[in-house]
């Protein structure tokens, strides 16, 4: 199902995007907070540092609508695999919202594979003069 609205991407992205360019700055200027939430649920310490440069890529790459594709199916699993190991305690409502948070932008992600960019991204500037090159 196509999205009928392509004006409505760019902004859906934007704010996808700025999840996880908040949470990469709340990695590098917080990093003892999130080391230690991490080193609860098991996660070796030392992974904030790769995590905070994938959310900064991730997001970036996000933003601008290039390569979105393979970036939201890889989002999608990175919303799927923190919800996994972070956010399963359900009778702690937070944790609970957090989980259909994640769950949530996995679809939209999801849905970004399926379909690609319509608009305002790098990739439509791609597949634009791909079709006038023709």
């Amino acid at each position: 199902m196509k999205m009928n609205q392509p004006w409505l991407e760019a902004p859906l992205r934007l704010l996808m995007a700025l999840l996880f360019l908040v949470s990469a700055t709340t990695k590098v200027t917080a990093t003892a907070a999130i080391q230690a939430y991490m080193q609860a649920y098991g996660v070796p310490e030392m992974l904030v540092w790769p995590a905070a440069a994938w959310e900064y890529a991730a997001g970036a790459l996000l933003l601008v609508g290039f390569l979105l594709r393979p970036v939201s199916v890889l989002l999608a699993g990175w919303c799927l695999l923190t919800a996994a190991i972070f956010h399963t305690k359900f009778s702690d409502l937070d944790q609970l919202m957090n989980f259909f948070k994640n769950m949530t932008m996995a679809a939209g992600f999801l849905i970004f594979a399926k379909n690609g960019s319509f608009s305002g991204s790098i990739d439509a500037v791609f597949a634009s003069h791909r079709r006038t090159a023709r």
